[in-house]
Parts: structure tokens; sequence; C-alpha cells
């Protein structure tokens, strides 16, 4: 799944910030729904990843029911604190 295809898909576009109040909260209940709704390991973890970008992701012990999905989320997260750190220099 790509990122471009994912956002234009729950918020009709793939500009961040063309994204208004109502079409992230239109596309973040979408999201949602799709995300509890999914039963691929890699498509739903795609899922959540795009609910990271946007702070609307559940835990990676609520979102996962096996500890390797578990753990390959929260290494997902440490890269994203990794970059955003390196992005500050």
């Amino acid at each position: 799944m790509e990122l471009d295809l994912l956002l234009y898909r729950y918020f009709g576009t793939n500009d961040f910030d063309a994204i208004t109040p109502a079409v992230f909260d239109a596309g973040r209940d979408r999201l949602t729904f799709d995300f509890a709704d999914e039963k691929d390991p890699g498509r739903r973890f795609a899922l959540w990843t795009l609910m990271f970008v946007f702070e609307i992701a559940p835990s990676p012990e609520e979102a996962f029911k096996t500890e390797d999905e578990r753990r390959a989320a929260r290494m997902f997260i440490d890269a994203a604190a990794q970059q955003g750190d390196d992005d500050d220099d």
C-alpha cells in the first residue's frame, strides 16, 4: 500500500495541507473502521502506520494480536521518533 493512495482513499487528496478538519474527521472515521475490519496483517499494519502519522493510532498492544506485529509497530514508532530527532538538526 502506498501512502499517496491511502491518503487519497481516506482524505480525497495526497496533499497533507489540503486536508480540512471536516475532511479529516470523515477520513478518520473510514480509516478507523477499515483498520478494525482488515484481516490481512500487512494491510492492517499499513493502515495503522497511516493512523500513527495522524496521531489516531491505538497502541501496538491494543492494535495487534501477535508479539511480532507489536514489535514491528514499536520499531516503527522508534524509527519515526529517530527521524523526528534528525529533522530537528
